[in-house]
């Protein structure tokens, strides 16, 4: 009997950890895994950028993608994600016009979600024709 109900109360601790987390923060970060781009002339690109992220509804989803400078400071390009993508992960969305300087042959695409912000799986991309 006394080792029935400590085995119940290890696994009471065990499960506790767990419970205290907000359910908010089990969708983790917003993955990029996917990146298409097209030289559109004039310096400019489009990109189609695949994004993996469990949204979870409108208080946690993946809510922009960027594309940056390799070292992150210099931002080119932002696509607002305006609602959550409950039903479609992953999913693709474009952006077309993006101006990046004549000397830049790489730069980074990152996912941003509104709990996390930034830190999921990013993707370096050579540009056309640079």
């Amino acid at each position: 009997m006394r080792t029935m109900r400590a085995l119940w109360m290890v696994a009471g601790l065990l499960a506790l950890p767990w419970s205290a987390l907000p359910w908010s923060a089990i969708a983790g970060e917003a993955d990029v895994v996917g990146v298409d781009v097209t030289a559109e002339g004039g310096g400019t690109f489009g990109f189609a950028v695949t994004v993996r992220h469990a949204d979870e509804g409108w208080e946690h989803y993946a809510d922009r993608w960027d594309v940056v400078a390799m070292d992150g400071a210099t931002v080119y390009g932002e696509r607002v994600l305006h609602h959550p993508h409950v039903n479609e992960q992953p999913f693709t969305r474009s952006l077309r016009g993006i101006a990046v300087p004549a000397g830049v042959r790489e730069v980074m695409v990152r996912a941003h979600d509104k709990v996390h912000g930034l830190g999921g799986a990013t993707m370096a991309v050579t540009l056309p024709g640079r």
